[in-house]
């Protein structure tokens, strides 16, 4: 295993467009967290609405709550860090590194274990990322002592299946696709514009078919924080109560990814 950490390493190491992306995913989850922590700042200090708008909205940025509403805004930027993991899956079959490696005397499963360990790995960073800012902000914000400051965050390991389930479906598109722009275009259509048209329309038809798609499965994992419920406290609990079967289609899904990635590398010529 560790050989192929090294391997996998000495493949990054020097590759800027890697460390680039990764730092505007280091940027991006605290920018966009500070955002709407800010914006709560503004709209509490109104002189004759905040106090009005902090009753309304609580306070969604303390202690425990921090956890869930910082995965919650969180989970919007995922898509960085799958460019990442796209770029580094096409960039095999580009340079013909993963042909190289078959040469060198690696298994088919070792090479795919690689670019696993990869997806792992770049989980956690992003996992440790937001499990920063969510501290951070959550030591700036809470103002009074929580007994149980720690409450909610089963939202830290939530996250990271999230990520990782979602980067995995990444990884599928670049590892099926192969070329790195095609599989970049493919993956950010369907991630912005097609599965959020399908949600729509499933909501609006009633027809509830968008709560399965792909990225919808492990999105409602992390439901709106806890200043949704003021305004629809049955929705909110109803959420709530749906996590658990959610991490359940979330696993399954992103094993049936996997899978989908064992066969095909298999079966695939070099």
């Amino acid at each position: 295993m560790l050989k192929i950490l090294r391997t996998e390493w000495l493949k990054i190491r020097n590759y800027w467009a890697f460390w680039l992306v990764m730092l505007m995913t280091a940027a991006a989850y605290p920018g966009v967290n500070y955002l709407f922590w800010h914006e709560y700042q503004d709209l509490t200090k109104r002189k004759n609405a905040g106090q009005v708008m902090k009753f309304l909205l609580g306070n969604p940025f303390e202690f425990p709550e921090t956890f869930h509403t910082t995965a919650f805004f969180s989970s919007v930027f995922v898509f960085i860090p799958a460019i990442v993991v796209i770029m580094l899956i096409t960039n095999e079959y580009t340079y013909k590194t993963s042909r190289q490696n078959i040469i060198d005397g690696w298994s088919r499963n070792r090479f795919l274990l690689g670019k696993f360990f990869n997806v792992v790995i770049i989980s956690l960073l992003v996992s440790v990322i937001f499990t920063i800012v969510s501290v951070v902000i959550g030591k700036i914000a809470t103002t009074k002592l929580v007994p149980d400051p720690w409450s909610q965050s089963k939202y830290i390991w939530l996250f990271a299946l999230q990520t990782f389930a979602q980067l995995s479906l990444a990884f599928m598109v670049g590892f099926l696709v192969r070329r790195s722009f095609i599989a970049l275009g493919v993956f950010v259509f369907y991630y912005i514009i097609l599965e959020n048209a399908a949600v729509g329309i499933s909501k609006v038809k009633k027809l509830h078919f968008g709560e399965y798609l792909p990225l919808e499965i492990s999105d409602k994992m992390i439901p709106p924080p806890a200043f949704f419920g003021r305004l629809d406290e049955a929705a909110y609990k109803a959420n709530l109560a749906a996590i658990d079967r959610y991490v359940v289609y979330t696993v399954i899904l992103t094993a049936m990814v996997w899978a989908i990635c064992y066969i095909v590398n298999k079966k695939r010529d070099l």
